[in-house]
């Protein structure tokens, strides 16, 4: 064949082609579940962030094994509730098959349609040093992308125990700062009620004043991602309200 012909140009970058293209297919289906894995772990360990439970260092040097021990050691439960507060399943909390059963972005899409009575709310109930701490998430649209985080509730179901937020895209050094400690670390005993008042957390602009209970002070330079996430927080703790006020119910009986 003449190497100079335009045909052999088409069969040798169709080949080439079609060669790249199983590679790339055999290296992915390869890494699944090693990459399953990984997506699992990230997960889990903003989970037990909330917690107070994750060791960054020692999940550095021993690995996903060290993450996922620590979940199933100290996790009392892992529970699905609608938007009445009632448990309708139960997830696998036990070594390799920890289960996720929630999608998050789908819950928020039917949040958003105002679909309430459609969602399922995933619950995780940690035994944290002798506490018992209910850690929910929060899914929303920052500036460029995705954000979300987990919320760590002590045994009142109004003060925040600990929090972790996190975000695809956000502008770095300014929305960004959202998935940094010096921000999230703010929510540390912050309250969620104001007496019987559902208010959530405020993330003011200018920063909270001081004593607020039920502010923190926004990112300087990232308006917008914090009024994002502001929303995001309020929607997802108002749905899960009716659980929060049954917990409570029953812990004063």
């Amino acid at each position: 064949m003449n190497t100079n012909s335009n045909t052999y140009t088409v069969i040798y970058s169709t080949v080439l082609v079609v060669l790249v293209a199983a590679v790339l297919a055999f290296t992915a289906l390869v890494l699944k579940d090693k990459q399953d894995e990984n997506v699992k772990v990230e997960t889990i360990s903003k989970i037990l962030t909330a917690a107070g439970l994750y060791n960054a260092e020692e999940a550095a040097a021993q690995g996903n094994a060290y993450t996922i021990k620590t979940y199933e050691d100290n996790i009392q439960a892992a529970i699905v509730i609608n938007a009445k507060g009632e448990q309708i399943d139960q997830m696998n909390t036990q070594g390799s098959s920890i289960e996720f059963k929630v999608n998050l972005a789908e819950q928020n899409n039917l949040l958003k349609q105002g679909l309430n009575d459609q969602v399922k709310l995933p619950v995780y109930i940690f035994n944290a040093n002798g506490r018992t701490l209910h850690v929910v998430p929060c899914y929303g649209a920052g500036l460029w992308g995705p954000i979300w985080g987990y919320i760590a509730l002590e045994e009142d179901m109004n003060t925040i125990a600990s929090a972790v937020f996190d975000h695809k895209g956000e502008t770095p050094g300014l929305g960004a700062e959202i998935a940094s400690p010096k921000f999230y670390d703010q929510f540390v005993q912050k309250q969620i009620f104001k007496g019987d008042e559902f208010v959530s957390i405020a993330v003011v602009k200018g920063g909270a004043a001081e004593g607020d209970l039920n502010g923190v002070d926004a990112i300087s330079g990232g308006t917008i991602t914090s009024q994002a996430l502001e929303k995001t927080i309020a929607t997802w703790l108002n749905c899960y309200r009716p659980y929060f006020e049954t917990v409570k119910h029953v812990e004063e009986n």
